[in-house]
């Protein structure tokens, strides 16, 4: 294989009465077309030794949004009333393969539910519904419209002066970006810097602050016709250049 490898974590979902492992179309391919690398569902089994040896052969690391939430016990807030649908499946496995990634400098790039995992994992905490915060925007998804619409910029973040969301466009202070969660950053985790804030506050984009190579997460979806967005493309960009020097450092 020459391109490198990212590895792009299934969602658990039922189809009928059978579990399927998943990956959406828009995420794979934006991992080919914006970082110019080859995708490799990984399964939601859990981290064991097995994973941690397949995850050992991958270029790249790539957490994707999802329909489902991350469980509330796993930062520590009650979990009634519900706030799912929930992946347990999922969380058991993103949740420790992320310290993994970074402990072994893999390239990790995290989207809307891997952007709170992303937090959880290393310390932090989520507001269910930013929606219902005072003083917050409604940041959830027209769902009854069609995709496009779904998918269209609602809102600007501005990008943290000298953080490594900006330095992918020089001179650009400022993206707008589309927004389909109900979940959101409460507490940020103490390894992560705010790399972008909406007009509200909240948090939409985070850096590892001690990560050993890229390691960038953003509450948006920049997967989303991403030829045709210049900052979702050196976003991607920029994933896929740190994949291909971990790969040529492999041999």
């Amino acid at each position: 294989m020459k391109k490198p490898l990212v590895g792009v974590v299934a969602d658990v979902q039922p189809v009928g009465e059978l579990p399927f492992h998943m990956a959406q179309e828009k995420y794979l391919a934006a991992v080919r077309i914006g970082a110019g690398c080859f995708p490799v569902i990984v399964p939601s089994f859990g981290l064991d030794d097995d994973l941690a040896d397949f995850v050992a052969e991958l270029d790249g690391l790539m957490l994707t949004g999802a329909v489902s939430n991350v469980a509330p016990e796993r930062y520590g807030a009650p979990a009634e009333p519900p706030r799912g649908p929930y992946d347990p499946a999922r969380d058991s496995t993103t949740l420790p393969l992320i310290e993994l990634a970074l402990t072994t400098g893999l390239p990790l790039l995290a989207i809307c539910r891997g952007f709170q995992e992303l937090n959880v994992a290393l310390g932090g905490t989520l507001s269910p519904r930013v929606h219902e915060i005072p003083g917050r925007l409604d940041h959830r998804a027209p769902y009854k419209k069609p995709l496009p619409e779904q998918y269209a910029a609602t809102h600007a973040v501005k990008l943290t002066p000298g953080g490594a969301l900006a330095a992918l466009m020089p001179g650009t202070d400022s993206v707008m970006v589309n927004s389909l969660h109900w979940q959101g950053i409460e507490t940020i985790a103490p390894r992560l810097v705010a790399e972008a804030t909406a007009p509200d506050g909240t948090i939409e984009g985070v850096r590892v602050a001690d990560a050993k190579d890229f390691a960038l997460g953003v509450q948006w979806h920049p997967e989303w016709d991403v030829a045709n967005s210049p900052f979702s493309m050196a976003f991607f960009g920029a994933f896929g250049d740190s994949a291909r020097k971990r790969r040529a450092l492999r041999g």
